[in-house]
């Protein structure tokens, strides 16, 4: 009787919470609302314009409009740990993916764990949604595993459209890194073949569009996941995009940090008086001469058309809803899976450079920057500069790499055109989905498998106005990645940044007061940091985290993971693979001083 009772309340629970969102009635089935999931990549903190960006996204700033804007939304720090976390709302190291299986060390992959595939031991909000009614779809990239059963099609998805890999190029069919014997792309759980006129994002849109359109009138509401390559290396947009961008970035990424910020604060994205540290890796711009400043002024050009690209492709979606009568059932969310991307050489046009490019049929050439045919990626000082005014980047576990946009919107929604600086996490966005459809949580026992609890928290309250936050200021969330630590409790986040970028030291911020990392506290405030490593040490107990070799560096266990899996047997195309990326491994910057 007792439990009777209390699924009662459950329901009654979420039947208010569906009447809140609707404004007026309870939700049929008939009548649940579409979820449209979008996820960038490696966008940094401030590259919409909605966020301070100089870049022109109308498409986000449409639904920034309609919606809600996170300004402390936390993800990790690369790809596969922060989409496991997405679709399951589990710890990365509790689904078996602590990092992309690339950047793994093998003494770490012999534990079931650091597979760095997503494990049956979690269930996909796509899996949650499908048994309760919905549509599926995804387009775009997967990289959560490529055997038949870790592939989308198994996960919960209806209609796939995948690449498994961490990237690939944007115009054709082939790998950006020689890590990769091809581009893996699957439909529907089979190997499939790109169009002759592929551009990644007009693809996945004109998929997510085909699958959404075959069953459109049969009454069953729809979940969509597109998942873009853009903005990830390699760096590249149509002509016409790019030219847009000619002349923009001409002086040079301090100035653009800057001009960032200034935005930010007048936006309310972060308070007035926030300041910047300035990264090591951060070069000298006006110790550079006309050519090379013009060269790396382009290179952002290139990436400015790319996210501009990415919102225009996302602006059809917008319109094929509107068109079709369901843009007012659709409630969009949009963020990125981490921060900026800083792997662009800070000289792409040298020798090796070239030479190792020329292995995968890529040119740096000035004039064909961005195009088919063409390698590009913005360098460390730009990638600052699209995360301003946060510090670090994507891999590492300040800010920069941590912290990205969030918008939440839709007409079902009953906050319009708001920001909120409450604390979020990546693991909030499956229990977020599941509140706003009125699909129940998994039990312990899902499919005839133990599952995972889920650990985060539905922002619904945020969104509906009910509460000012979710976590209180003594809950904690901790993030490991690759040696990296953070743990993020009330306004406190303590980090430790390790390898080329880091200091090898723990350090205490209030994230809130100060984004951009700039005062260490913990000499000030001792008591708080202990207590919150004391929080981290159970956090990693209690996800059985595993340590890395004081001397491990993601760089170079890339090219291990490519010697063992694809040139073992070929001498030559491993001495092309080590030009390729010996400028990652050397230490050719100084650490960060902060």
């Amino acid at each position: 009787m007792i439990a009777v009772h209390n699924r009662c309340l459950v329901w009654l629970c979420r039947l208010a919470a569906l009447l809140i969102l609707s404004g007026t009635s309870a939700v049929s089935a008939a009548q649940k609302p579409n979820i449209v999931l979008i996820l960038a990549d490696d966008l940094g903190f401030t590259d919409l314009a909605s966020y301070g960006s100089e870049i022109n996204t109308p498409s986000l700033s449409e639904l920034a409009q309609r919606g809600i804007s996170f300004t402390n939304y936390h993800t990790g720090a690369n790809c596969a740990p922060s989409r496991a976390m997405l679709l399951t709302g589990v710890d990365s190291h509790r689904s078996g993916v602590p990092n992309i299986p690339e950047m793994i060390p093998p003494e770490q992959a012999q534990h079931s764990h650091y597979s760095g595939t997503m494990g049956q031991n979690v269930v996909t909000v796509a899996t949650l949604l499908q048994d309760a009614g919905y549509h599926t779809y995804l387009a775009g990239k997967w990289h959560l595993g490529n055997s038949p059963d870790q592939l989308p099609s198994r996960r919960g998805f209806e209609r796939t459209v995948a690449l498994g890999a961490s990237g690939a190029d944007n115009w054709e069919q082939k790998p950006y890194l020689p890590i990769y014997k091809k581009a893996d792309w699957y439909a529907d759980g089979e190997e499939y073949q790109l169009p002759d006129d592929f551009y990644s994002s007009r693809f996945l849109i004109d998929k997510s569009i085909e699958f959404i359109d075959s069953n459109r009138g049969d009454g069953q509401p729809f979940f969509a996941y597109v998942p873009f390559q853009a903005v990830h290396i390699p760096v590249q947009a149509p002509q016409k995009y790019i030219d847009r961008y000619m002349g923009v970035y001409d002086g040079g990424w301090t100035l653009l940090r800057e001009s960032r910020l200034a935005r930010a604060i007048e936006l309310g994205i972060v308070p007035a008086g926030s300041s910047m540290v300035t990264m090591a890796s951060t070069a000298n711009w006006d110790a550079l001469d006309s050519t090379q400043q013009a060269y790396e002024a382009k290179r952002m050009a290139v990436y400015g058309a790319m996210v501009e690209a990415m919102d225009f492709h996302i602006g059809r979606l917008v319109e094929y809803l509107k068109a079709i009568g369901e843009y007012d059932n659709t409630i969009f969310i949009f963020s990125s899976d981490n921060g900026a991307e800083a792997m662009g050489r800070p000289v792409q046009n040298s020798w090796i450079n070239r030479r190792g490019l020329a292995s995968q049929n890529y040119s740096t050439d000035y004039e064909t920057l961005g195009l088919k045919g063409s390698f590009n990626a913005i360098n460390p000082g730009f990638a600052s500069a699209a995360a301003s005014p946060l510090a670090y980047y994507k891999f590492y576990v300040g800010e920069g790499g941590l912290r990205v946009p969030l918008i939440i919107a839709g007409e079902p929604l009953k906050k319009k055109n708001q920001l909120t600086n409450a604390s979020a996490y990546v693991t909030d966005i499956t229990p977020t989905i599941l509140a706003l459809t009125g699909v129940e949580s998994p039990p312990a026992r899902y499919g005839g498998r133990l599952i995972e609890p889920m650990i985060g928290r539905s922002l619904v309250p945020l969104i509906d106005g009910t509460a000012e936050t979710v976590y209180g200021p003594d809950d904690a969330v901790g993030f490991e990645l690759a040696g990296h630590g953070a743990l993020f409790m009330g306004d406190y986040k303590i980090v430790f940044n390790r390898g080329t970028q880091g200091d090898d030291r723990w350090r205490l911020f209030n994230i809130v007061a100060d984004p951009g990392e700039t005062n260490d506290l913990s000499a000030h405030n001792p008591a708080q940091l202990q207590l919150m490593l004391g929080r981290y040490q159970q956090y990693v107990t209690d996800n059985k985290i595993l340590p890395v070799a004081s001397d491990y560096r993601h760089e170079r266990q890339v090219i291990f993971y490519g010697l063992q899996t694809v040139y073992r047997d070929n001498i030559l195309i491993f001495i092309l693979l080590v030009l390729f990326l010996l400028p990652f491994v050397v230490v050719r910057l100084s650490k960060s001083k902060r």
